[in-house]
């Protein structure tokens, strides 16, 4: 064997795991197309807690609760329940000004959304009169069919929901434009492909709703960085996939500045690795043994990377394969290009989809331009942040015109 076939032969081999990230990617783009919504009951008669868990959040959270009370669902089979959680502000009480039944956690130990959230689904089982908890972030705007949406999915069986977690500030950066094209591959593509495959389209941690029967069956212990993703596989485990809502919408507010956006991408990057060495290989063991197309998907979601380290990866494996087939021809080396090119040609479908599901425009496809620089500011952050101070539990992100401390 030549080197030169030695070479191709390993770059061919370093390949076979980004060709199955990308091919599943690509695979979920083809599989995107919007789905018709099923039409809610009439007259309405499920009852919801709408949970707000919120931490400092005096400044915003009188107008999140005062647009969620304008639901278009009747005011008589809904609340509006914010967790005021180690708050130092007055987010209690501009909360019940606003209107909503609030709950005061201290607990100096146990601190988090996680923990919020366990506290807020606890006292509604306590309470008996809800059929359903949704879970808004304190910084969101709704859409007026949220429950509604819901409603028509739990009375065809739904456990647990997720409806389209966007962008609420699109305009405010470069950053934020390119957040609301990367949320619609991350959302919409890949929850859109998973519910028409009829498996788990994932939970966000905004936006989610559970039917209590679900909270009583599968308790929230969930109180890691990535609370979503890791209740999301315990209820996977137990045979319940997450529903795709695609035509109720919560936007979140992202942060434009370099800064907060470093303190908030390092938690989601650091939490999902943790949830990848807790539960990646053992659910894809778990999947193979059992034959189960719900915990298969979960696993891959779970597995592939972040999209700029496979963008890397390609990107990487197509240069060195063109380098290889240019300066030392042979069949041989026809393997490993032959293998990046499917795998950027499926990368491109993937952000194609997104982008359309973003609805951008063409102003969405000039602040593509900006991606090879997003990606490598994202890879960065991963290396610094391996070396770097673990995140903590419930850092709050400072908000758009607010002062970084």
């Amino acid at each position: 064997m030549t080197a030169a076939v030695a070479v191709a032969c390993g770059l061919a081999l370093l390949g076979v795991p980004v060709f199955v990230a990308c091919s599943y990617l690509g695979g979920l783009a083809l599989l995107s197309r919007p789905l018709p919504p099923p039409v809610a009951p009439s007259p309405a008669t499920l009852r919801f807690d709408v949970v707000v868990p919120a931490h400092d959040e005096a400044a915003g959270i009188g107008a999140t609760v005062k647009s969620l009370l304008a639901l278009d669902y009747p005011s008589s089979l809904f609340r509006v329940v914010v967790v005021a959680d180690n708050c130092a502000d007055a987010t209690a009480e501009k909360a019940r000004e606003a209107g909503a039944t609030v709950l005061e956690r201290a607990d100096a130990e146990r601190r988090g959304k996680g923990f919020a959230l366990a506290h807020a689904f606890e006292w509604s089982l306590g309470q008996g009169t809800a059929d359903a908890c949704v879970v808004v972030d304190a910084d969101t705007v709704v859409s007026k069919n949220l429950l509604s949406a819901y409603a028509a999915r739990l009375a065809r069986g739904a456990t647990a929901m997720q409806a389209h977690y966007g962008v609420a500030n699109p305009l405010a950066s470069w950053r934020t434009r390119l957040m609301r094209i990367a949320l619609a591959m991350f959302h919409q593509v890949r929850s859109t492909a998973r519910e028409r495959l009829g498996v788990s389209c994932g939970l966000r941690g905004n936006g989610m709703c559970f039917s209590t029967a679900l909270l009583r069956e599968v308790p929230h212990d969930a109180f890691s960085l990535v609370e979503d993703l890791e209740y999301g596989i315990r209820i996977g485990r137990r045979g319940h996939r997450v529903w795709w809502v695609g035509e109720a919408d919560v936007l979140g507010e992202m942060v434009s500045g370099e800064a907060a956006s470093v303190s908030q991408r390092r938690r989601w990057e650091h939490g999902r690795a943790e949830m990848v060495k807790l539960h990646g290989w053992p659910l894809l063991s778990e999947a193979l043994k059992k034959r189960d197309g719900l915990l298969l998907d979960l696993a891959m979601d779970v597995l592939v990377p972040p999209l700029s380290r496979v963008v890397m990866a390609a990107g990487a494996g197509l240069v060195a394969s063109w380098a290889l087939a240019f300066f030392f021809p042979s069949p041989a080396g026809l393997a490993p290009l032959s293998l990046f090119t499917a795998c950027v040609t499926a990368l491109g479908l993937y952000v194609g989809a997104g982008w359309l599901h973003s609805g951008t425009g063409l102003r969405g496809l000039l602040d593509l331009a900006f991606a090879p620089a997003y990606v490598a500011w994202k890879v960065a952050l991963a290396v610094r942040g391996r070396a770097g101070q673990k995140p903590q539990t419930w850092v709050r992100t400072t908000r758009e015109g607010e002062t970084r401390p």
